[in-house]
């Protein structure tokens, strides 16, 4: 595939994984059946299963959840690079329950907000491969799972 068509996967990808309108068959269109998915605050996931139980733990916390590019997609080859900021709040039950720091009781009604950069693969259309780097400190801070620096 192009890097054109990798990044219209990717954009699509965005929108309807991350963004505010979430459509759950997305990972089952996009989405590699053996996905490695990886962002800094939580271990490594393999699989459709595993991605789709992220997203919809994580949405059920942060129902307003929504992330957006913040730059054009940059693509070379198999790998399309995206920069984002989003968040939401936590109105839902306990989030973060699998960090080792602690979590965030139910309906906190705290308010996260963050940048990251995700690199993903696209190999014959499908995503193989989601790897992030976001502000986790930041995340951890609004969400009072650790102190402020002073």
């Amino acid at each position: 595939m192009s890097v054109e068509e990798n990044k219209a996967i990717v954009g699509r990808w965005f929108t309807e994984f991350w963004g505010s309108d979430f459509n759950p068959a997305v990972i089952d269109e996009l989405a590699a059946p053996d996905i490695r998915f990886h962002y800094s605050l939580h271990k490594p996931m393999t699989g459709r299963d595993e991605v789709r139980d992220f997203a919809t733990r994580f949405r059920s916390a942060f129902p307003d959840l929504n992330f957006w590019g913040t730059a054009d997609l940059i693509a070379e080859g198999d790998y399309v690079v995206g920069q984002w900021e989003g968040g939401g709040v936590h109105t839902g039950p306990i989030a973060f329950d699998d960090l080792p720091i602690g979590s965030v009781p139910a309906a906190s009604g705290k308010s996260m907000r963050f940048t990251g950069t995700t690199v993903l693969k696209v190999v014959d259309g499908l995503i193989v491969e989601e790897v992030g780097l976001d502000d986790g400190v930041k995340v951890l801070q609004q969400l009072g799972i650790i102190p402020l620096f002073k």
